[in-house]
Protein backbone atom coordinates (compact mmCIF):
# COMPACT_ATOMS: atom_id res chain seq x y z
CA UNK A 1 0.00 0.00 0.00
CA UNK A 2 1.58 3.69 -0.62
CA UNK A 3 1.22 6.33 1.68
CA UNK A 4 -2.40 8.00 0.39
CA UNK A 5 -3.72 4.83 2.50
CA UNK A 6 -2.12 7.40 5.94
CA UNK A 7 -4.58 10.10 5.15
CA UNK A 8 -7.85 8.19 5.64
CA UNK A 9 -8.86 5.54 8.21
CA UNK A 10 -12.10 3.46 8.33
CA UNK A 11 -14.81 4.04 10.98
CA UNK A 12 -14.96 1.66 13.69
CA UNK A 13 -18.33 1.79 15.31
CA UNK A 14 -20.21 -0.25 18.13
CA UNK A 15 -22.69 -2.90 17.15
CA UNK A 16 -24.39 -3.30 20.66
CA UNK A 17 -23.14 -6.94 20.70
CA UNK A 18 -19.76 -7.94 21.82
CA UNK A 19 -19.38 -10.30 19.41
CA UNK A 20 -20.27 -8.55 16.74
CA UNK A 21 -17.18 -6.20 15.92
CA UNK A 22 -17.51 -3.31 12.77
CA UNK A 23 -16.05 -1.15 10.75
CA UNK A 24 -17.06 1.37 7.56
CA UNK A 25 -15.45 3.52 4.74
CA UNK A 26 -16.79 5.38 2.22
CA UNK A 27 -14.63 4.21 -1.24
CA UNK A 28 -14.81 6.16 -3.99
CA UNK A 29 -15.74 3.83 -6.59
CA UNK A 30 -18.55 1.70 -8.12
CA UNK A 31 -20.16 -0.82 -5.81
CA UNK A 32 -20.09 -3.66 -8.66
CA UNK A 33 -15.65 -2.68 -8.82
CA UNK A 34 -15.09 -3.17 -5.21
CA UNK A 35 -17.68 -6.44 -5.21
CA UNK A 36 -15.59 -7.51 -7.98
CA UNK A 37 -12.09 -7.46 -5.85
CA UNK A 38 -14.05 -8.61 -2.66
CA UNK A 39 -15.28 -11.92 -5.19
CA UNK A 40 -12.07 -13.04 -6.40
CA UNK A 41 -10.33 -14.94 -3.48
CA UNK A 42 -7.15 -14.10 -5.22
CA UNK A 43 -7.11 -10.73 -4.33
CA UNK A 44 -7.91 -11.24 -0.71
CA UNK A 45 -4.32 -11.33 0.11
CA UNK A 46 -3.76 -7.62 -0.62
CA UNK A 47 -6.60 -6.47 1.17
CA UNK A 48 -6.02 -8.24 4.28
CA UNK A 49 -5.72 -5.84 7.38
CA UNK A 50 -5.11 -9.01 9.74
CA UNK A 51 -1.65 -9.68 7.54
CA UNK A 52 -1.99 -13.42 8.03
CA UNK A 53 -3.31 -14.53 4.34
CA UNK A 54 -0.29 -15.89 3.11
CA UNK A 55 -2.05 -16.94 -0.73
CA UNK A 56 -5.08 -18.83 -2.40
CA UNK A 57 -4.47 -22.82 -2.03
CA UNK A 58 -8.08 -23.68 -3.95
CA UNK A 59 -11.21 -21.95 -5.24
CA UNK A 60 -13.04 -20.37 -8.04
CA UNK A 61 -12.01 -17.20 -10.11
CA UNK A 62 -15.05 -15.95 -8.55
CA UNK A 63 -16.88 -16.20 -5.43
CA UNK A 64 -21.14 -17.01 -5.73
CA UNK A 65 -22.97 -18.18 -2.74
CA UNK A 66 -21.53 -22.26 -1.43
CA UNK A 67 -18.33 -21.27 -3.04
CA UNK A 68 -15.39 -23.20 -1.42
CA UNK A 69 -11.77 -21.67 -1.12
CA UNK A 70 -9.22 -22.58 0.31
CA UNK A 71 -6.25 -20.02 2.03
CA UNK A 72 -3.00 -20.55 2.90
CA UNK A 73 -2.76 -18.28 6.41
CA UNK A 74 0.22 -17.65 9.51
CA UNK A 75 -0.83 -16.49 12.39
CA UNK A 76 2.19 -17.51 14.61
CA UNK A 77 2.19 -20.97 13.00
CA UNK A 78 1.75 -21.79 9.12
CA UNK A 79 -1.77 -23.65 8.49
CA UNK A 80 -4.89 -23.69 5.99
CA UNK A 81 -8.41 -22.74 5.92
CA UNK A 82 -11.51 -23.89 3.69
CA UNK A 83 -13.85 -20.80 3.70
CA UNK A 84 -17.34 -21.44 2.41
CA UNK A 85 -19.41 -18.31 1.33
CA UNK A 86 -22.70 -18.34 3.04
CA UNK A 87 -24.51 -15.03 2.28
CA UNK A 88 -24.37 -13.73 -1.45
CA UNK A 89 -26.44 -10.55 -2.85
CA UNK A 90 -24.20 -9.41 -6.27
CA UNK A 91 -22.68 -5.81 -5.86
CA UNK A 92 -24.31 -5.92 -2.28
CA UNK A 93 -23.42 -8.67 -0.11
CA UNK A 94 -20.82 -11.25 0.66
CA UNK A 95 -19.77 -13.20 3.83
CA UNK A 96 -17.91 -16.28 4.55
CA UNK A 97 -17.05 -19.18 7.54
CA UNK A 98 -14.86 -21.65 8.03
CA UNK A 99 -14.41 -24.22 10.45
CA UNK A 100 -14.74 -22.29 13.50
CA UNK A 101 -17.99 -20.97 12.21
CA UNK A 102 -17.18 -17.42 12.95
CA UNK A 103 -18.00 -15.10 9.82
CA UNK A 104 -16.21 -12.40 7.86
CA UNK A 105 -19.29 -10.05 6.15
CA UNK A 106 -18.71 -7.54 3.37
CA UNK A 107 -22.10 -5.06 2.82
CA UNK A 108 -21.72 -2.68 0.17
CA UNK A 109 -24.21 0.86 0.04
CA UNK A 110 -23.72 2.30 -2.99
CA UNK A 111 -24.24 6.56 -2.34
CA UNK A 112 -23.81 7.66 -5.81
CA UNK A 113 -22.77 5.46 -9.05
CA UNK A 114 -19.13 6.41 -8.21
CA UNK A 115 -19.23 6.07 -4.36
CA UNK A 116 -20.08 3.74 -2.16
CA UNK A 117 -19.93 2.75 1.61
CA UNK A 118 -18.38 -0.39 2.92
CA UNK A 119 -18.78 -2.09 6.72
CA UNK A 120 -16.83 -5.11 7.02
CA UNK A 121 -18.20 -7.17 10.15
CA UNK A 122 -16.43 -10.37 11.79
CA UNK A 123 -19.42 -12.20 13.47
CA UNK A 124 -18.48 -14.38 16.35
CA UNK A 125 -21.76 -15.18 17.45
CA UNK A 126 -21.88 -18.16 15.22
CA UNK A 127 -18.85 -19.34 16.28
CA UNK A 128 -17.90 -23.16 17.97
CA UNK A 129 -15.26 -21.85 19.83
CA UNK A 130 -16.14 -18.63 22.04
CA UNK A 131 -13.26 -19.77 24.67
CA UNK A 132 -10.80 -20.22 21.90
CA UNK A 133 -11.86 -16.50 20.40
CA UNK A 134 -11.79 -14.78 23.84
CA UNK A 135 -8.71 -16.24 24.86
CA UNK A 136 -7.26 -15.27 21.63
CA UNK A 137 -8.29 -11.73 22.30
CA UNK A 138 -9.40 -12.26 19.44
CA UNK A 139 -12.49 -9.59 19.50
CA UNK A 140 -10.30 -6.68 19.76
CA UNK A 141 -8.20 -7.01 17.35
CA UNK A 142 -10.57 -8.29 14.42
CA UNK A 143 -12.31 -4.97 14.77
CA UNK A 144 -8.56 -3.42 14.24
CA UNK A 145 -8.06 -5.66 11.65
CA UNK A 146 -11.27 -4.74 9.79
CA UNK A 147 -10.74 -1.11 9.65
CA UNK A 148 -7.36 -1.79 8.23
CA UNK A 149 -8.50 -4.12 5.37
CA UNK A 150 -10.92 -1.24 4.43
CA UNK A 151 -8.68 0.95 4.04
CA UNK A 152 -6.44 -1.03 2.13
CA UNK A 153 -9.27 -1.93 -0.03
CA UNK A 154 -10.30 1.13 -0.25
CA UNK A 155 -6.70 2.59 -1.60
CA UNK A 156 -7.01 -0.56 -4.17
CA UNK A 157 -10.33 0.20 -5.44
CA UNK A 158 -9.54 3.84 -6.22
CA UNK A 159 -6.00 3.11 -7.67
CA UNK A 160 -7.13 0.38 -9.71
Amino acid sequence: MNDKSASFRAEIFDTGNSKIKSARIVINAPAEKIFSILADPKRHGEIDGTKTIQGTISGPDRLALGSKFGMKMRLGINYHVTNTVMEFEENRLIAWRHLGRWRWRYELKPLSPSQTEVTETFDGTTSISQTWLKLRKAYPWVQIAAAKTLVRLKTLAESD
